[in-house]
């Protein structure tokens, strides 16, 4: 695909001339090598049982721009011994299209054949409680995955139903070598350590494939992330994909692309209708700036365009509903939410993000620290211009604490599912609330 996608640009441009010239040929001899290295190294080309589309397309995407930088870097620093590839950015944007839209239409059509009983694993599950039937659970519901549960078997059925189960631990091992079982999963819950031992050994004579479903219920209830320290495993209670150096990358590389966007299109043309009328509105500065909490909940002056008139608790109380500080110019910005305009120069400085937890006052941040759970853990990634929370109605005025839990709750949710897809969604969801007016202010 890469290589018909390389030729078909250059014959376009050739057209109707198709024959090709040594030049041509060469460049051959070092995209290739360079997009093996790249899969190599970012894996791509395997395809995960149970792995969603907003986690397929960031890889894909992460792949295409290390691919993209490592030949224009090359091309740059050896253009004395190589011939440059002309035309390279449409041959680069055909054939990361063409790449993405075959990369999802194999994966649709694996998850289909997988739907059809094809393309499956044999699995059976050994052991009780709710562990056990959580990942019964699982199996059913998701058949795109491509497990086949054959079984259950337990000695005691307190939470399974009898028909479930199939047998007793003991004969779970001679019905895997009977009906050829590719996968054992086994919950720790309610079996001893001599059972699961003898369950695993017996499984690695048989060349079945054992896997443990740890009871950690009371303890957490969200994906975690296991580590060995040489033989130590070390469970990471949450889990962060904006840890990683290269989501973090594409983050900010996405974040510098739209803000520049932004700031060099729709905002100038904002600035110009909205600067003299809220001047004429109530004496003061066009713009509002204050300090916020961040990342690490460090301090950073949020930009916004002035609303309200100039008032001397304006960094410490809220605005409410029919507040009598907002100007006529200041309702309608915080309706539409294009006070938030200015924040972009936050984004392109590094201080906030498009997308993520929206940053509250200070005062706030030490009010609602001390009474709600988690409201802390928000800080762990950069505040954004929107977020999970404020698509999801869960914006402006809070006078219930209970609001403010549930938009933390959002924002934790939102730190721990990241993906580019995700922001992208989020960005789309903010933009037809302000268009269709399903935007509460504030």
């Amino acid at each position: 695909m890469l290589n018909a996608a390389f030729c078909l640009v250059s014959f376009f441009y050739k057209w109707p001339n198709l024959n090709a010239d040594p030049n041509f040929l060469a460049q051959f001899l070092y995209i290739n090598p360079l997009w093996l290295l790249t899969t190599l190294i970012t894996q791509v080309h395997l395809i995960e049982r149970g792995l969603r589309v907003e986690q397929i397309v960031p890889k894909l995407i992460r792949t295409l721009l290390i691919f993209a930088i490592s030949l224009i870097v090359f091309l740059y620093f050896l253009d004395v011994y190589f011939i440059p590839v002309f035309h390279l950015e449409f041959k680069l944007i055909f054939f990361g299209v063409s790449f993405m839209i075959w990369r999802l239409f194999m994966s649709w059509i694996i998850n289909f054949m997988r739907r059809r009983g094809l393309n499956y694993r044999n699995v059976i599950i050994v052991g009780n409680g709710q562990p056990a039937m959580d990942m019964q659970r699982y199996f059913v519901n998701h058949p795109e995955v491509g497990y086949r549960l054959k079984g259950i078997f337990c000695d005691q059925t307190t939470l399974l139903k009898k028909e479930q189960v199939v047998g007793s631990v003991k004969e779970a091992i001679a019905f895997a070598e009977a009906e050829r079982i590719d996968e054992i999963y086994c919950s720790l819950s309610g079996l001893e350590t001599e059972q699961v031992t003898e369950l695993m050994e017996c499984a690695d004579r048989n060349l079945i494939r054992f896997k443990v479903i740890p009871d950690l219920r009371g303890l957490l209830n969200r994906k975690v992330e296991i580590d060995f320290y040489e033989m130590v495993p070390v469970l990471s209670m949450r889990n962060e994909p904006l840890q990683s150096a290269g989501n973090q990358l594409v983050k900010r590389s996405f974040d510098i692309f739209f803000s520049l966007l932004i700031l060099l299109t729709v905002y100038p043309l904002f600035y110009l209708i909205f600067a003299p009328i809220i001047k004429l509105s109530s004496p003061g500065p066009v713009f509002f700036k204050q300090l916020r909490s961040g990342r690490n909940n460090e301090t950073f002056a949020c930009w916004k365009f002035r609303t309200m008139q100039v008032n001397p608790d304006a960094d410490t109380q809220q605005a409410i509903s029919g507040d009598t500080r907002i100007t006529r110019i200041g309702n309608f910005l915080r309706k539409t939410s294009l006070d938030e305009l200015p924040q972009f120069y936050n984004v392109l400085t590094g201080k906030m993000s498009v997308v993520g937890p929206r940053p509250h006052m200070l005062k706030h941040t030490a009010e609602y620290s001390k009474i709600i759970n988690k409201f802390m853990v928000r800080h762990l990634v950069k505040p954004g211009v929107t977020g999970w929370a404020q698509v999801n109605g869960l914006r402006g005025e809070t006078k219930d604490p209970a609001l403010m839990e549930k938009r933390v709750e959002s924002d934790v949710w939102y730190l721990e599912n990241w993906s580019l897809l995700l922001d992208i969604k989020i960005i789309l969801l903010t933009i037809w609330q302000i268009i269709s007016g399903d935007h509460k202010g504030g």
